[in-house]
């Protein structure tokens, strides 16, 4: 049984705590550590030792701060696959997944580590005759992440080394679900000997969320998570008067056009929609069929969904792991069950699974529900599981007009050979995130990973120049030096 601790101003801190939340091998169903579930006491200790170390940081010139990044992304490289093996032990999803993830993460830090050329300002000289203006980005000060369990290594790293390399302190609370894979990280974090209380790590659940969402020092934070619960940490971030970027939830369509390469759209929508489970914010959970593109890709997405290897990410082979834990099962089954009441067909059924030496799995495998009615609450909600519900429609227009209808617009990807349907979907369609022949279209690190509707909630987004802007704050200096006053001295 690990033991989970917090990391407070460069310390391994056990908290006084009750407590704790199990941390549950999804594909097992053992309890492999226990998250302490702490609150307004440990969030103060942590945002003490990010204040106190906020002035002297501020000031260490940025070409050092990113020093410390570089060594942080040798460490994560070198450490690369234990980390991997963590997240799939407690978050449940492949390995090789598992190790994209901490790719994406590293690609992070490695942009961040170009803040020196980032952050500049901009200067204008005689705006007035003798007057110059210079604007310059200054750091926030302490900022904060609550991460979601489905991402545990990468999406604090959409955040965290922007706000480190422009100079703010951190605290990061991750979820109680998967409260390991931080505590590794922070193991390496540990090794590159960042000042004291620059970089801390708080663990928890509502209490804590709550404590760091009101706290006075607490400048900005960062959310990813469901729609319900990043509308709260928005509008109650925001009454204390903090800067908030809040990633909500999705339900990402694909436009499956009758000249699209079926084989090739079949093999990327069963890898978006049915890998991680179902378990990220893009995974496609739409698929919309054009005119005659009906019958050959429903049968080919069939086929792709009943043969595909689930089982325990650490298994060679395995091309699904489980999801979380057995709430998020049945929460799933009972979705699929719904679906059908309200006229959807099972054509793949992934209810009831079991996978042989892992009964107490949170398995479900991936499942394919027809004629999914608009307006329905199948429709309407985000599933988060492995779930492909479909829907048919003559035209292409019929098909933006389909996906700008729902409320979400966090991804959208269309298939075809068509650069004119191509230009048409991109301009129209009513999402931050856009797939052209791509399935999960994650921006790459020097690219806001964005979102629109209720699939977000803020300004400035996660990433590149977006997270540099989130993370300061512009000072514009407007200055004049009369000659005769430099004769004074």
């Amino acid at each position: 049984m690990t033991k989970i601790l917090n990391y407070i101003n460069n310390e391994w801190v056990e908290p006084k705590v009750s407590e704790y939340a199990d941390v549950i091998n999804p594909a097992t169903g053992e309890v492999i550590a226990k998250t302490p579930l702490c609150g307004k006491v440990e969030v103060d200790a942590a945002t003490k030792a990010a204040s106190d170390a906020f002035p002297a940081w501020r000031r260490t010139p940025v070409q050092d701060r990113i020093q410390y990044l570089f060594k942080l992304r040798d460490l994560l490289l070198a450490n690369h696959d234990e980390i991997g093996r963590v997240i799939t032990e407690e978050c449940g999803k492949t390995l090789g997944e598992a190790k994209a993830e901490m790719v994406r993460a590293i690609e992070n830090v490695e942009v961040a580590c170009g803040m020196p050329m980032m952050m500049k300002g901009e200067m204008a000289e005689d705006v007035a005759r003798g007057i110059d203006e210079i604007m310059l980005r200054q750091p926030l000060g302490v900022c904060a992440t609550i991460a979601p369990f489905n991402f545990p290594g990468m999406i604090p790293f959409w955040y965290l080394p922007y706000a480190l390399a422009t100079g703010n302190t951190y605290v990061i609370k991750p979820s109680e679900k998967v409260s390991l894979t931080m505590k590794f990280i922070f193991e390496l974090i540990d090794q590159v000997d960042f000042p004291k209380g620059v970089v801390n790590l708080v663990n928890g659940a509502k209490d804590s969320v709550d404590a760091i969402l009101d706290h006075p020092d607490i400048r900005a934070i960062t959310f990813v998570g469901s729609t319900n619960i990043a509308k709260y940490v928005y509008r109650r971030a925001a009454e204390n008067g903090k800067r908030v970027q809040a990633q909500g939830g999705a339900k990402n369509p694909v436009i499956i056009m009758p000249d699209a390469d079926m084989e090739m759209a079949t093999d990327i929508v069963a890898d978006s929609a049915f890998g991680c489970a179902g378990q990220r914010c893009l995974a496609v959970s739409l698929a919309v069929t054009v005119a005659e593109a009906h019958n050959n890709f429903t049968e080919l997405i069939c086929d792709a969904a009943a043969s595909r290897t689930v089982g325990y990410g650490l298994d060679d082979g395995v091309q699904m792991g489980p999801l979380i834990d057995q709430n998020s099962k049945e929460r799933v089954e009972q979705l699929i069950g719904l679906g059908a009441k309200e006229g959807a067909t099972a054509l793949v059924d992934g209810r009831g699974a079991s996978v042989k030496g892992y009964e107490n799995g949170a398995f479900v495998r991936p499942t394919v529900l027809a004629d999914v009615q608009p307006n329905s609450d199948m429709w309407k909600t985000e599933i988060f599981g492995p779930v492909l519900s479909m829907m048919h429609v003559n035209t292409i227009d019929d098909a933006i007009k389909l996906a700008n209808s729902h409320v979400y617009g966090n991804q959208a990807s269309l298939f075809t050979s068509s650069g004119s349907a191509a230009r048409k979907f991109r301009y129209e369609v009513e999402a931050g995130n856009v797939g052209i022949n791509i399935g999960v279209a994650a921006p790459m690190a020097f690219f806001p990973f964005s979102g629109w509707k209720d699939s977000f909630f803020g300004d400035m987004h996660g990433q590149g120049m977006d997270a540099v802007e989130f993370f300061t704050q512009k000072k514009v200096v407007i200055e004049r030096w009369p000659k005769e006053w430099s004769r004074k001295f």
